[in-house]
């Protein structure tokens, strides 16, 4: 069979953003999951139990690079090229005070998130989500009410501020490192279990969801 690409990127990555998309990796290999090629994870490949790895480090006209490579042979339904990539999506709306706002909208009819201000313009709300979209999956979690973080090193700049509000509800928040609040679950959670779920589910949809503009 003659080699054909299914699938290729290129582009500057902070390192950050290169940690994400490796522990993303690296969590649904441990899994037994199948492995997203693209950052928004439409293109999935299911590697078998040992595949061929390979790791090269390269110099060459005062370039340095390093590859690594993962190589077996294939089987029925080993890459998805349509693969679900979110199961809820980004609505962009118009406020009674004519200010844009976005919503993150679960399939089953949830908002599982929302920019939790309005902005004046539907461009800088696009922006707005799409640092949810960048910062959501890596972002780690810090429970306020003990002052822990989880046991994964962030790998954006953001952190999931999971906290208990003055009604004994719980809630969670998406804090930018530059002390900005990105996103936050619009709503209590009666407990810090269920609170933890919602931003787990953040994590995962934001990715690939599609974006939409509310119907007037």
């Amino acid at each position: 069979m003659p080699e054909e690409t299914v699938h290729k990127s290129r582009r500057t990555r902070g390192r950050k953003a290169i940690a994400t998309y490796l522990r993303r990796i690296a969590n649904r290999l441990g899994r037994g999951e199948s492995v997203p090629a693209d950052s928004e994870q439409t293109i999935t490949v299911d590697p078998p139990e040992a595949p061929e790895m390979e790791v090269e480090v390269e110099r060459e006209d005062g370039d340095l690079s390093l590859e690594v490579e993962l190589e077996w042979e294939e089987g029925e339904d080993d890459v998805d090229t349509d693969a679900a990539a979110s199961k809820a999506t980004f609505e962009r709306y118009e406020d009674s005070a004519e200010q844009w706002r976005w919503r993150l909208l679960h399939d089953n009819g949830n908002i599982i998130a929302d920019g939790s201000e309005g902005y004046a313009s539907k461009q800088k709300a696009t922006q707005g989500l799409e640092s949810v979209v960048e910062n959501a999956p890596g972002a780690r979690v810090v429970d306020l009410s003990k002052d822990e973080e989880d046991d994964e090193e962030g790998g954006t700049d953001a952190t999931f501020e999971l906290y208990e509000d003055d009604a004994g509800e719980w809630r969670w928040r998406l804090v930018h490192d530059n002390g900005n609040i990105i996103s936050d679950g619009g709503q209590g959670y009666s407990s810090k279990q269920k609170a933890k779920q919602g931003l787990q589910s953040v994590k995962l949809n934001a990715p690939g969801a599609p974006v939409e503009d509310a119907e007037s």
